[in-house]
């Protein structure tokens, strides 16, 4: 089982706060051999959606001295895990959830944006203090 991220709770908190229903705490994904566990697994039923929608949630908190470093390893991990559940839950989206500290001074930069771009990477901003999402990005 891996170690939990600083802000898992908080996460989790402002998650059910808008109304997501936490289904799996890790989600556990078993793909070619490798086994996978993305932070949080979550629904939500929408009025008018029968099926709702699905989402899986890596946590990162980025509060090691190297935010690029930090960077490279949750890079690695998003593609992985959406590569897994592309294969097994094709209908639940992947989103890298990071503190708004972070999103601001890190971000906002060219080069994260470009790989962010890029790589279609989703992201929830959020408050750990307030635990509360500030922003989803498509």
């Amino acid at each position: 089982m891996p170690t939990r991220d600083k802000f898992h709770s908080a996460v989790r908190a402002a998650l059910e706060n808008e109304g997501w229903v936490i289904t799996a705490d890790p989600l556990y994904l078993d793909f070619g051999g490798v086994d996978l566990y993305v932070d949080l697994a979550a629904d939500k039923t929408i009025a008018a959606e029968k099926a709702g929608r699905k989402i899986a949630v890596e946590i990162k908190s980025f509060v090691a001295p190297s935010l690029i470093a930090e960077f490279h390893t949750a890079l690695g991990q998003f593609i992985n895990y959406r590569l897994a559940l592309q294969m097994q839950e094709p209908e639940r989206q992947l989103y890298l959830a990071v503190p708004e500290d972070a999103y601001t001074a890190f971000f906002n930069l060219p080069f994260t944006q470009a790989v962010t771009q890029q790589e279609k990477i989703r992201i929830i901003v959020y408050d750990a203090t307030k635990e509360r999402i500030i922003v989803w990005h498509e």
